[in-house]
C-alpha cells in the first residue's frame, strides 16, 4: 500500500513541475519568433556582424530592452486572465523596464502574472455589483489605477531586486565559466529535458540569463546548454546501428526529425524505454560544453526550435568551427556511451522493446488507456497534444491526419499544447508521461498514450477501430 501512494506522489510531483515548466516555457515560446528577428538583426547588423550597417543595428538596443519583455508579460498575463490581463501586464513591465539598466525578461516573467492576478482579484470584488451603463467606465479606470500601482511597484521595488539577483545569477555563471565547471550543468540538463521539461528549462531558466551575456558580449555559451542537437542525434544513431525493432526501424526518421527540424521530444521516448541511456545523453551534453568552452563557442540568441539550421542562423560571425566542432563531438560521445549500452544490453532488449517499455509503464501509473473499438459517427476530432504544442504533437497530426484521409474518415486531426486542448476534442493523443495532464485538461475526452510519435501502433489500431 505505501508503494502505491509513494508511486502516486511521485506521479503527482512529475505531473506538477511539468505543468510549472509548461508555464514558464508558456510566458516565452509564443514570442520565439520576436526572439528569432532580434537574433538575426544582431548577428546580421551589428559592428561584429556579418552584413555591419550601424542604421539597422539601431533596431537591437530597443528590441531587446523594450519590445521582448512587453511581449512576454503581456503573453503571461494573458495565460492568467485574458487580454485584460495582457495588457495589465505590459503596464506593469513598463515600471521594469524603466527602472532597470539590463533586459528584463525575468522581470517580466514576474511581474506579468502578478499583475494579471492581482487585476482578475480586483475585478471579481465588483463584478456583478454595478449600476447599468457604469460597466465600461469602472473597468478601465479600475484597470489605469491598478496598472499605475504596479508600474510603481515595479520600479521602486521589482526593478532593483530583480537586477540583484540578475546580477548575481550572472556573477554566478561567470564564475562557472571561469573555473571550466560549466559541463556539470548538463548533468541536471538532461533530465530534466526527458521530463519533459526542455522547454522550461531553456526559455525559462537559460534564455535570460544568455540574452544578458549576448547584450554585453555579443554571444552567450548558456544558448547552447540545452539546445544542443548533438547529444540526441548521437543517441538515435546508436539506436540506428544497435536497437533492436520498431525502436531501431524508426531511429532514422527519427534523426532527420531531431536533427533537422529541432524537435528534441522526439528521442526522449528511446531513453525512457532503456533509461540507462541518460548516461549517454549526459556524456554528450557534457562533452558538447567543454568543447563549447574552451573553444570560445556561443550563439546570439535562444536557437528555437534546437535545429543545426536555426544554429548555423544564430552563430556569429567567426563562430561556426567552435559551433559545429562542438555539436560533432558531443553527438560522437553520446553515441559511443549509447552503442555501448545497448550492445551490453542487447540480449534484454525484446525486439518490440519500445511497446513494451510504453506499456509497463503506462500500467503502473494507471494511465494507459487500450484503443477499443469506437464509432466513427462520434469521434468528429483527434487532437494530439505535446508540451508546446507545435514540435511532436504536429508532427503525430500529420501522420495520423494521411492515415484519416487515406481511410476515407471524415475527422479533423489537429494539434495543440497540453494546456490549450480544444474543448470540442473527442480524442486526445499524448506521450505517455503527459497523459496524467491531458486528462485535466480535458476529461470528457478520450485518452490514448504513445511513446513514439513516428511509429505508434495505436495509431493504426484506432484507425482500424473507427472503419470497423
Amino acid at each position: 500500500m505505501s508503494d502505491t501512494v509513494q508511486g502516486k506522489d511521485r506521479i503527482d510531483a512529475r505531473v506538477g513541475l511539468q505543468r510549472s515548466g509548461r508555464f514558464i516555457s508558456g510566458m516565452v515560446m509564443p514570442n520565439i519568433g520576436a526572439f528569432i528577428a532580434w537574433g538575426l538583426i544582431t548577428a546580421l547588423f551589428i559592428p561584429t556582424g556579418w552584413l555591419p550597417n550601424a542604421n539597422f543595428a539601431k533596431l537591437v538596443g530597443p528590441m531587446i530592452t523594450f519590445l521582448l519583455p512587453l511581449l512576454i508579460a503581456y503573453t503571461a498575463g494573458k495565460m492568467i486572465y485574458d487580454t485584460r490581463g495582457g495588457i495589465i501586464g505590459a503596464i506593469a513591465v513598463t515600471g521594469i523596464i524603466v527602472g532597470s539598466s539590463i533586459p528584463m525578461f525575468l522581470g517580466a516573467m514576474i511581474v506579468g502574472p502578478l499583475a494579471a492576478l492581482g487585476m482578475k482579484k480586483i475585478d471579481t470584488l465588483y463584478e456583478g455589483k454595478l449600476p447599468a451603463g457604469f460597466e465600461m467606465l469602472v473597468s478601465n479606470f479600475s484597470m489605469g489605477i491598478v496598472g499605475t500601482i504596479f508600474a510603481l511597484v515595479a520600479y521602486v521595488v521589482v526593478a532593483p531586486a530583480v537586477m540583484a539577483i540578475s546580477s548575481f545569477l550572472a556573477a554566478g555563471v561567470q564564475a562557472i565559466v571561469s573555473w571550466n565547471l560549466l559541463p556539470l550543468a548538463n548533468l541536471f540538463i538532461e533530465p530534466g529535458k526527458v521530463l519533459f521539461l526542455n522547454n522550461a528549462i531553456n526559455h525559462g531558466v537559460l534564455g535570460p540569463i544568455g540574452v544578458q551575456q549576448s547584450a554585453g558580449a555579443g554571444k552567450s555559451i548558456i544558448f547552447m546548454l540545452e539546445s544542443n542537437p548533438g547529444p540526441g542525434l548521437g543517441i538515435l544513431l546508436a539506436y540506428s546501428l544497435a536497437g533492436n525493432g520498431v525502436a531501431k526501424q524508426s531511429a532514422p526518421s527519427a534523426i532527420i526529425i531531431h536533427f533537422l527540424g529541432g524537435i528534441h521530444e522526439i528521442y526522449f521516448p528511446y531513453i525512457l524505454m532503456n533509461p540507462k541511456l541518460i548516461l549517454a545523453a549526459i556524456a554528450g551534453g557534457m562533452t558538447g560544453t567543454f568543447v563549447f568552452s574552451i573553444l570560445g563557442a556561443g550563439l546570439v540568441a535562444t536557437p528555437s526550435p534546437g535545429s543545426i539550421f536555426a544554429y548555423l542562423a544564430m552563430t556569429p560571425k567567426g563562430g561556426l568551427f567552435p559551433m559545429l566542432a562542438g555539436v560533432t563531438l558531443s553527438a560522437a560521445a553520446s553515441f559511443v556511451v549509447a552503442w555501448l549500452l545497448l550492445k551490453l544490453g542487447k540480449q534484454n532488449v525484446e525486439a518490440d522493446g519500445l511497446e513494451k517499455a510504453a506499456e509497463k509503464t503506462a500500467e503502473l501509473k494507471g494511465s494507459k488507456l487500450k484503443v477499443d473499438v469506437m464509432q466513427s459517427r462520434s469521434i468528429r476530432k483527434i487532437v494530439f497534444a505535446c508540451d508546446a504544442g507545435m514540435g511532436s504533437s504536429a508532427m503525430g497530426a500529420s501522420i495520423m491526419r494521411t492515415k484519416v484521409k487515406k481511410a476515407g474518415l471524415d475527422i479533423i486531426v489537429a494539434n495543440s499544447s497540453i494546456g490549450e486542448i480544444p474543448g470540442d476534442a473527442d480524442v486526445v493523443i499524448t506521450h505517455e508521461t503527459l497523459t496524467d495532464r491531458a486528462r485535466q485538461a480535458a476529461p470528457k475526452a478520450r485518452h490514448i498514450s504513445i511513446t513514439d510519435f513516428i511509429k505508434s501502433p495505436e495509431y493504426d489500431k484506432l484507425v482500424t477501430s473507427l472503419t470497423a
